[in-house]
């Protein structure tokens, strides 16, 4: 099972109190010790401290990505069987516990990776052109499909990704069709003009205002009509039919890698699995930890050592390890999160499906 992460704080970086003026302005940050308390794990020592501007008392441990965790050494091994195409349950006999400690394991691991490639990824705006595309899959049963929206780099770095829900279509039998009705009128239609809005948010996100890139996507029809509407930007939009061959040579070959990639690593994506996520917002935060993972720790092929696509981009010099990723925890007022983002980290996002959806609210461990 291995060591659990021990994140080697030799002084507080500022004050974990959001409210705190030293919390972001640690240059006048002034703290005193105030002991230490013991535990059975390892480090069994964690040194105690007090801010005198708001006189917060914290640990070092506040500071690590197991802070409040019970078994702190199920985090990095749960990573990585994430990626490994293992499901929850799955995950949960190998180590003896719930299948709901795994879910909260992997949610808080998808909430540091999203602050994670926020922090790391490329502010400017790309300067390699970018495909576009929406991995098709569903939540909590195949009568409410969604879109994963990614924007992929031709060094297959990921930039970005956010959900569009869709409603069912295609062949349906008659009793389908009854279900379907049933459904939308106890929880409600998917609105229309959900890839437009999303594939616009999440395109403003990646490329910054005035930027110029080179887009290419297939020809679904919102695309164009959410490109429209970014008049500050400059797109040079190309698209080419989903149905044409899936080769290298194929202007889309990015992408649909990704999206292979994607279904090929996560058990909840698989063809006819019975381990699909139940909610929306599970999709994400997986989705968050296989992007960090395709972008700063996967190489780029496995046959050839490349390096991930982070090191194309001059972001890093090598792969970094899982136990680097979360060597250190990252405050959510740091990365200053608005819109989706900040929606996706809270898990405000909503399942139709399931009417009272738990939204993050921790107040010390955020």
């Amino acid at each position: 099972m291995g060591m659990p992460i021990v994140s080697r704080l030799r002084r507080p970086p500022h004050c974990p109190n959001p409210s705190c003026e030293s919390h972001t302005n640690s240059g006048t940050w002034r703290f005193i010790k105030k002991g230490f308390y013991l535990r059975d794990r390892h480090p069994k020592r964690i040194q105690k401290y007090r801010c005198t501007h708001c006189g917060r008392s914290f640990s070092s441990q506040t500071f690590s990505t197991t802070y409040w965790l019970k078994r702190p050494d199920l985090l990095e091994a749960t990573f990585h069987r994430l990626v490994s195409c293992s499901g929850f349950r799955q995950i949960a006999r190998e180590f003896g516990v719930s299948h709901s400690t795994i879910r909260h394991l992997s949610d808080r691991l998808g909430r540091h990776c999203l602050l994670f490639h926020e922090r790391m990824r490329p502010k400017a705006c790309p300067t390699e052109p970018l495909v576009l595309d929406g991995f098709r899959t569903f939540e909590n049963s195949q009568y409410w499909p969604m879109d994963l929206n990614l924007v992929v780099g031709t060094s297959l770095f990921v930039y970005g990704f956010n959900d569009a829900e869709l409603r069912r279509s295609g062949a349906m039998r008659p009793a389908q069709a009854v279900k379907r009705r049933i459904l939308e009128k106890k929880y409600g239609r998917p609105d229309p003009q959900s890839t437009r809005k999303q594939v616009h948010d999440l395109l403003a996100r990646v490329v910054p205002p005035g930027g110029a890139v080179e887009l290419r996507s297939d020809e679904h029809l919102s695309y164009p009509r959410a490109i429209e509407r970014l008049r500050d930007r400059t797109f040079r939009h190309g698209q080419t039919n989903s149905k044409e061959p899936r080769t290298k040579s194929n202007p889309l070959f990015r992408v649909n890698l990704s999206d292979m990639l994607l279904r090929h690593s996560s058990a909840n994506h698989k063809r006819e699995t019975i381990a699909f996520s139940k909610r929306r917002q599970s999709i994400l935060y997986r989705a968050a930890i296989w992007t960090v993972w395709r972008n700063y720790v996967k190489d780029r092929s496995e046959n050839r050592r490349m390096g991930p696509p982070a090191k194309a981009l001059g972001l890093l010099k090598r792969a970094l390890t899982i136990p680097q990723i979360l060597s250190r925890r990252i405050f959510p007022d740091d990365a200053k999160l608005s819109g989706w983002l900040a929606s996706c980290y809270f898990g405000r996002i909503p399942t139709r499906a399931i009417e009272h959806c738990v939204e993050h609210r921790a107040v010390f461990a955020r």
